[in-house]
């Protein structure tokens, strides 16, 4: 009885490993944009918080340069807010099949 629980639970480990492999491919190809501005300052990140593009509305060039910085700060802070949430949601599905003891847990 105990050697077959045993084999049950290292079967469920190495399919979550699996399935935890599959999700962290897909959180690599996620691009999400963040916008501050009302869409003047637009930045997008890759799943790894990588920032692959910033664009910038052209009137705001000859604006303020530290309201520029401001928005850039709000525009990337409001895209890495979206990627946890991604992450968090996509990770909480994989979770939900395992029984965890209260209080426990895991990274991501």
């Amino acid at each position: 009885m105990m050697k077959g629980g045993l084999g049950n639970l290292m079967r469920q480990a190495q399919e979550m490993q699996e399935t935890m492999k599959k999700a962290q491919a897909e959180l690599a190809n996620l691009e999400v944009s963040g916008e501050a501005g009302a869409g003047m300052v637009k930045v997008l990140l890759n799943g790894h918080h990588e920032v692959k593009k910033i664009t910038i509305e052209p009137k705001l060039l000859g604006e303020d340069k530290d309201m520029l910085e401001d928005l850039l700060v709000a525009a990337l802070n409001n895209a890495h807010r979206k990627i946890a949430a991604r992450t968090s949601e996509q990770y909480s599905g994989l979770m939900s099949g395992l029984k965890l003891p209260p209080g426990v847990k895991l990274p991501f």
